[in-house]
């Protein structure tokens, strides 16, 4: 049996490399890259004689678009093309310290006037969350709060005819799938858990 081709990715930058060294060619950092297994490669025989032909379309047409969840926020609606997109996801990035959690906190509290929303910390407890929903006069809110790290978990307990339409991941690199050999907050696992 073949052993598995892997690929070593820089857990800052996120590029592969073919093999290990101590420096990221990328970004320079040092000691961060890991061993990944690579994605299988394109199966064999893909002829132009064995598929079938796809339909082209215009840019426009007679679809209509998408109903978005509108916040209230107006930047942030304004930011996402006008609001919340159902099955979409967005990551919301930025500097430690930034507000990233209290602008999701606010985000949260208002559409779940219209929605139900669940607020899932990895990295602060449901008592910190409360506090500063308490603060930002949010407390009374239907949000449902959680604080869990385990994609698996997460995943089962949404996973019902009533769950919450919408859904905050604060932050994605807590978050980790157990059945990968990395630590959270690797490239493997963000990939996995987004």
């Amino acid at each position: 049996m073949a052993k598995a081709k892997s690929s070593f990715v820089c857990q800052e930058c996120g590029e592969a490399h073919a093999k290990w060294s101590g420096r990221c060619d990328g970004c320079g950092a040092w000691n961060t890259l890991a061993e990944e297994q690579a994605p299988d490669a394109t199966p064999k025989g893909l002829g132009a004689k064995k598929g079938r032909k796809i339909r082209f379309v215009g840019l426009r047409g007679e679809e209509k678009y998408p109903p978005r969840r509108v916040s209230g926020i107006a930047e942030f609606d304004r930011v996402t093309g006008g609001g919340l997109v159902a099955g979409s996801a967005i990551l919301v990035g930025g500097d430690p310290g930034i507000g990233k959690s209290t602008l999701m906190l606010q985000v949260a509290a208002a559409l779940a006037g219209t929605v139900p929303v669940a607020y899932i910390s990895g990295e602060e407890a449901i008592d910190q969350i409360r506090l500063r929903a308490a603060r930002l006069g949010l407390a009374e809110a239907p949000v449902q709060l959680a604080a869990a790290t385990g994609v698996r978990d997460i995943i089962t307990s949404l996973d019902r005819s009533d769950g919450p339409q919408v859904v905050v991941v604060d932050s994605i690199q807590t978050m980790y799938i157990d059945n990968l050999d990395s630590a959270p907050g690797t490239v493997a696992q963000v990939r996995a858990s987004a």
